[in-house]
């Protein structure tokens, strides 16, 4: 399973107005570099890209791929963190949910939280609404996860954020999709932190610089070869810093970069 975070190929099928112009010819190339399903960059409205779910599964059906994921958020406030008044964020996704099931997928994932908390109390009420996120979407026979940046490998108070999320969270509720780069971007390995929190990560993004592979910032051996311990049930892939037409070439590279290197199994 090689997935494909279509927010790479943003500069040609990010919003509604572009997926209708290119979609087919898009999601037909990412096919045939080797993908095998897409997780979804751009929900809005009970939409992805402007269509309904049932539409967007049957086009990428139709390029010969799964539905397998989605990032897709409800942002907490600072006000709603300070309270922690969950009633507003909990509507979204008792309308979401559905919207993404309908869609195929699989798995669900928050890609950001911002940093309107300031302290572990606050943290703690994302934590709860992690969990409380997740039980809804176990309850709709789906996984809930958590997508990482950077600044989640600093210290709120005397905890390493990443840490705390992962310790306060429940383990049948909520997994942690680690981005790669920006965990080693952080300075915390990602081996390290599979081997701490056995059986967390559910899904990876597999992520670099530009194309994967080419900043040599990333151990990506060492990632694949902690792929079990890390209980990884399928890996996304995503290229962020490839730019417009170039962006394609980027993610062929990606793809042809790990379907050709020995420590990558052919199926997880």
């Amino acid at each position: 399973e090689m997935c494909i975070q279509l927010y790479s190929a943003r500069d040609l099928i990010g919003n509604a107005e572009k997926y209708a112009a290119n979609h087919e010819s898009v999601l037909k190339a990412l096919a045939e570099m080797g993908y095998t399903s897409v997780e979804t960059a751009n929900y809005k409205d009970g939409k992805f890209y402007g269509v309904t779910p049932e539409q967007f599964k049957a086009d990428v059906e139709a390029a010969g791929m799964k539905v397998l994921s989605a990032h897709s958020n409800y942002k907490l406030s600072k006000e709603e963190i300070e309270t922690g008044d969950l009633t507003k964020a909990l509507a979204f996704w008792d309308e979401a949910i559905p919207a993404h099931k309908a869609a195929g997928m699989e798995y669900i994932v928050i890609p950001s939280i911002g940093k309107n908390h300031e302290n572990l109390k606050g943290l703690q009420v994302i934590c709860d609404y992690f969990n409380a996120v997740g039980k809804k979407c176990k309850d709709a026979g789906m996984k809930f996860g958590y997508h990482n940046h950077a600044y989640e490998m600093e210290k709120v108070e005397d905890k390493i954020m990443i840490e705390y999320l992962i310790e306060n969270t429940d383990p049948e509720l909520v997994f942690f999709q680690v981005d790669v780069y920006w965990a080693a971007y952080g300075h915390y390995s990602p081996a390290d932190l599979f081997n701490k929190y056995p059986g967390r990560f559910a899904l990876l993004h597999i992520k670099d610089k530009k194309e994967i592979g080419q900043s040599g910032m990333v151990g990506f051996d060492a990632v694949f070869g902690n792929a079990e311990v890390a209980g990884m049930e399928a890996f996304v892939v995503e290229v962020e810093g490839c730019r417009n037409e170039a962006a394609l070439e980027g993610i062929r590279t990606s793809a042809d970069y790990l379907l050709n290197a020995p420590f990558v199994k052919t199926s997880y």
